[in-house]
């Protein structure tokens, strides 16, 4: 919770001072009062009347006042809602690398599983788009409130191939901003298990997601002794190592996170994870009805205790 305008917090200092000087006057009252004559009749009367009956409406009448400051500070609090406008790039890595079998079924068929996580946390209204690649980008699909095409994309790849990193992040970032008037919320997520093989430089598509004000999110996935078998049957089976510095860079220097995942239920939680962050964002919503509604009922309340009592 955060106020608008704390500084009338600061009168909350004097509800102390306020009590001290109740429980003051109501002594010297009963002072004044044992000098009648009809003291013991008086005294009596005030054992008899119940003590919640004396103090009740002037505790109530306090509380009140703190609610009424704290809704004078103008109390807020932060939540999430979901995104009527944005659009997200999946970019996924289907190289021969993604073969290997370090998570669980495969690293591929783990991280189809994943995307498609993400595809659903994602709110119906929020554009989804997919750039699968390998030595080349080869499914594109742009960002679309048919998240069905997404899910589509991303249940056709197959493990072959080289890793053009950069190139499928350009393609991504073309998805994304096909003119500079566009301004709706965009980013991009990277899967990736491997290093770049072919294409340009992932890190300098990086620094053009920057400018263009897309962070891209990156998720490493895979062990480092993790291997595939070797095209040649007669040959040792071929090194699939991960390259997360790679990634972690990158998702550095375009103003994102970098993820890395080892086994399939890591990897199901950054992506459900991200379909939830990315489909919305924090908003501040004034809750000041609240304190103020409560002092007035606050209020009524030692109101009608005091008449009751008078009566």
């Amino acid at each position: 919770m955060s106020f608008a305008t704390p500084l009338w917090l600061l009168a909350l200092a004097a509800i102390p001072l306020l009590i001290a000087l109740t429980v003051a006057r109501s002594r010297r009252r009963d002072r004044f009062a044992m000098r009648f004559p009809a003291a013991a009749t008086l005294a009596a009367a005030a054992v008899a009347e119940s003590a919640w009956k004396r103090w009740v409406p002037s505790a109530l009448a306090l509380v009140a006042l703190v609610a009424l400051l704290f809704g004078a500070a103008r109390p807020q609090r932060t939540v999430r809602v979901a995104l009527q406008e944005a659009s997200l790039v999946l970019v996924t890595d289907h190289s021969g690398s993604m073969a290997a079998t370090d998570v669980t079924p495969t690293r591929l068929v783990a991280a189809q599983g994943a995307a498609k996580t993400f595809v659903d946390e994602l709110p119906d209204g929020v554009k989804v788009g997919v750039v699968a690649y390998s030595a080349a980008p080869d499914d594109v699909r742009p960002p679309s409130t048919d998240h069905d095409q997404a899910r589509e994309a991303i249940a056709r790849q197959r493990a072959n191939g080289g890793t053009a990193t950069g190139d499928a992040l350009a393609t991504a970032l073309g998805l994304l901003r096909p003119n500079s008037r566009v301004r709706t919320p965009a980013a991009v997520v990277l899967l990736s298990d491997g290093a770049t093989t072919v294409g340009s430089d992932p890190e300098t598509v990086a620094q053009d997601a920057k400018r263009a004000g897309i962070p891209i999110y990156t998720v490493a996935l895979g062990t480092e002794d993790a291997t595939v078998p070797n095209p040649d049957p007669l040959g040792p089976p071929l090194p699939a190592i991960p390259d997360p510095e790679t990634l972690r860079r990158v998702a550095e220097i375009s103003g994102a996170r970098a993820f890395s995942a080892q086994d399939s239920g890591r990897l199901g939680d950054i992506y459900k994870a991200l379909g939830s962050q990315l489909g919305s964002k924090e908003e501040t919503r004034d809750i000041t009805v609240l304190p103020v509604v409560a002092a007035l009922v606050l209020l009524l309340a030692a109101g009608g205790l005091a008449l009751g009592r008078r009566a």
